[in-house]
């Protein structure tokens, strides 16, 4: 077989179409990947309609950065994989690499670990963005720990349910911010969760006794990073994956305290520090399998064909949890 199906955009805005494509083949270290499951996220939408240049994604192109699915063929230089392994990834769909929304993709072998066991395809394809951009936030940042106070802004979110149990995991003490009606699910995650009209003195007052959380991460951006400053403690670090606006530093800065920010396509589009995603990838799959961490995902199944109805969902925010299309 040389061809495959892909789904393709080829203007800002405009329609997927299903097309027949040459299928890739795997240079060095790179695996061919037989795709089962595609996830869905914001960042894909806002590729779609041309709102995010930061991406570098020229159009026309196959959108989709995550993926669930087997090894079909290895490369040169790969001695970590072999064919018929079951892997996940954060893979492509930005910086001028294919994404996911097809039936095969040749793939970086340092951007991918073995799937979870105990999770379906379209489970495990849920995972990778959400879950190394909670990763390097919490661990590779901020050095998560145990005893810890670690607020999550967003808590019911993609980044922020992953973030949630991750903090969790290593042993922190979790609170999230949500609207009224998601503090069942925050509360279900374990973490206290915390509505977002209640003012900052007043929940930092009450959770965290009026010092401040040791450590806040911001998935939401714009008034909730200054929110953020406002919450963390003396000497404490706020982490933002979404800290692209201007904000105010004084309040950090009074109190001593630090901030990192997290950018998780950067190894996608500079080529630099691909196989530490793998490394979070496989520490997270270890979590899964240890029942400490497991996607959200939306009920609702979509295939190639569903594809505007999957990102209509997305655009919407009727989501209840990750989009998932299935390609196998």
């Amino acid at each position: 077989m040389t061809t495959m199906q892909a789904l393709a955009v080829s203007r800002h805005g405009g329609p997927f179409q299903l097309t027949e494509v040459p299928r890739p083949a795997p240079g060095p270290r790179q695996v061919l990947v037989r795709i089962h499951a595609s996830g869905i996220n914001p960042l894909d939408a806002k590729i779609r309609a041309g709102a995010a240049p930061h991406a570098r994604q020229p159009l026309p192109a196959v959108l989709g950065l995550d993926l669930a699915g087997v090894v079909e063929q290895v490369g040169p230089g790969v001695e970590v994989f072999r064919r018929g392994d079951e892997v996940y990834g954060m893979v492509g769909g930005v910086g001028g690499l294919q994404g996911t929304l097809a039936q095969y993709a040749a793939v970086d072998a340092g951007l991918l670990a073995l799937k979870p066991a105990n999770l379906s395809m379209r489970e495990a394809a849920a995972l990778p963005l959400v879950a190394i951009t909670a990763w390097e936030g919490l661990v590779d940042r901020a050095k998560v720990g145990a005893g810890q106070t670690v607020l999550v802004q967003g808590g019911a979110g993609g980044v922020g349910h992953v973030a949630v149990q991750l903090a969790q995991a290593f042993g922190a003490r979790v609170y999230a911010t949500g609207r009224g009606p998601q503090a069942p699910l925050i509360r279900s995650l374990g973490a206290t969760p915390i509505d977002l009209e209640t003012p900052v003195e007043t929940y930092v007052a009450e959770h965290a006794g009026g010092r401040g959380f040791d450590m806040v991460y911001d998935t939401v951006g714009g008034v909730a990073l200054d929110a953020s400053f406002a919450a963390v403690r003396r000497f404490g670090h706020v982490v933002s994956a979404l800290g692209w606006g201007t904000h105010a530093l004084a309040p950090l800065s009074f109190k001593g305290a630090t901030y990192s920010g997290v950018f998780t396509l950067h190894p996608l589009l500079s080529g630099e520090g691909r196989a530490h995603h793998g490394e979070i990838l496989r520490e997270v799959a270890r979590l899964v399998e240890a029942s400490k961490l497991a996607p959200r995902l939306d009920p609702r199944r979509f295939g190639l064909a569903d594809i505007e109805a999957a990102y209509d969902a997305l655009t919407d925010r009727t989501a209840d949890g990750k989009l998932v299309v299935d390609i196998l």
